[in-house]
């Protein structure tokens, strides 16, 4: 029963009434309903590199939801119907997903289910407070492979088409066949793993994630989300290029280990490139809001 002070079970609220207990009770719930599912989802994280950032979005999404909590308390709690509609809907995606042998939707069916719990549990008052939280929690799903194979072949052929010009520009010849490279020493393949998509996911995430923390303007978080386009494009060429010139004086040094290596170095590059372009652009907007003040009011 509740106590008069509203909570379940007497014990000391976490929010809107509910105590821990009854929170916990709620997790357990939804980790039991989705057990295989998130044992699989995990398999992925730790074996798939291409959403290998996926173990860390759960944790970083929880940590700026408990970086919300002082507001989630003062929020006004009221639950809202809807929620329920969401979540037998996402229970529907499940069961749905579960008879179709279908990763992505019963994968994407988890989140919908805790959207649809903060909405019954809060409405939409807490569910605009935690909405970026759980945004974040799309990017630990793998993208479905229609989608990941529409996007990884153009971003092969790009890769490839990048090394060939920047190859001819250092001097070392180079015969292009679609992701095939040929140069005077070596063959080198663009395969799916070298076409960025890891850098692309990675890197977007975290831009959202950096935007959240450094940048209040919302306009500059979209901006520095597009810029994570081009900027893994160019270090994954990078990559590409430096492999080929690498594999001209020693075959060893564009494989194996050293490969592996050069990946994670050209990744924080990337990285660095963002923050980067970030500073530079806010550098730019207060340059232009310094002269603005300098101007002054116009004469009367």
């Amino acid at each position: 029963m509740a106590s008069e002070s509203g909570t379940i079970g007497g014990d000391a609220p976490a929010a809107g009434g509910l105590s821990w207990k009854a929170l916990l009770a709620i997790a357990g719930a939804l980790g039991l309903a989705y057990a295989p599912v998130i044992r699989r989802l995990a398999d992925d994280w730790l074996h798939d590199e291409n959403v290998s950032h996926g173990v860390f979005v759960p944790i970083v999404a929880g940590y700026i939801a408990w970086q919300e909590r002082d507001k989630l308390l003062a929020a006004k709690w009221s639950p809202h119907w809807l929620g329920l509609a969401v979540i037998l809907g996402a229970g529907l995606q499940l069961y749905v997903a579960t008879l179709g042998v279908e990763l992505f939707l019963a994968r994407t069916a988890l989140v919908f289910t805790i959207i649809g719990i903060v909405l019954y549990l809060g409405g939409f008052e807490v569910l605009k407070r935690l909405a970026f939280p759980l945004f974040l929690l799309f990017f630990m799903i793998p993208l479905p492979a229609v989608i990941y194979n529409q996007i990884t072949f153009p971003l092969q052929l790009l890769a490839s088409k990048l090394a060939e010009h920047s190859l001819d520009l250092v001097g070392i010849p180079v015969l292009r066949e679609g992701n095939i490279l040929e140069t005077p020493n070596q063959r080198l393949s663009v395969v799916e793993a070298c076409s960025g998509i890891r850098s692309l996911l990675s890197l977007s995430f975290l831009a959202l994630v950096y935007g959240y923390f450094f940048e209040k303007k919302r306009w500059v978080r979209a901006l520095l989300l597009a810029a994570t386009v081009p900027i893994a494009i160019a270090a994954n060429a990078f990559r590409v290029t430096l492999t080929g010139i690498l594999g001209e004086y020693d075959k060893e040094l564009a494989e194996g280990a050293f490969h592996l290596f050069e990946g994670w170095v050209v990744f924080v590059v990337a990285l660095g490139l963002l923050v980067g372009f970030h500073r530079m652009l806010a550098w730019s907007l207060n340059l232009i809001g310094s002269r603005g003040r300098a101007s002054g009011p116009p004469a009367k």
